[in-house]
């Protein structure tokens, strides 16, 4: 499972229910808090146009796993794949190169800000 703390969501907890930890998890959540997460979710973009699923391994350059997908598709708005992963923190920033382990063949990934495609919805002016 993935804590909201490792998707980048810390926002969606607020600060009454953290100083009072009246939430299932809180320990641990609160620790990712104080200390950082292990590991992020992030968005990858994968080299070429196979798309990498569930389950598949992420490398880092020296070859050592520190990560596996959690989800991926082809994007047509993007014409390309993307993919969501866990990575270590230490390689979860935007622009991180990475390798997919794709049918045992390494593939170039990047970490790329989520989400994959932009918004263009506004919020209305409050009256």
């Amino acid at each position: 499972s993935t804590t909201p703390i490792e998707a980048g969501l810390r926002w969606t907890i607020g600060k009454r229910r953290i100083a009072d930890r009246d939430f299932p998890g809180h320990e641990r959540i609160i620790a990712e808090i104080h200390n950082g997460p292990d590991r992020r979710l992030v968005g990858l973009r994968p080299e070429g146009r196979a798309p990498v699923r569930e389950g598949t391994e992420i490398q880092d350059g020296d070859g050592r796993i520190v990560g596996r997908v959690t989800s991926g598709a082809f994007s047509p708005t993007l014409g390309a794949p993307v993919a969501m992963a866990h990575v270590e923190s230490a390689n979860a920033a935007t622009g991180t190169r990475l390798q997919a382990i794709l049918r045992g063949k390494p593939v170039a990934a990047e970490v790329v800000k989520l989400p994959f495609v932009p918004h263009n919805y506004h919020r209305q002016e409050k009256a």
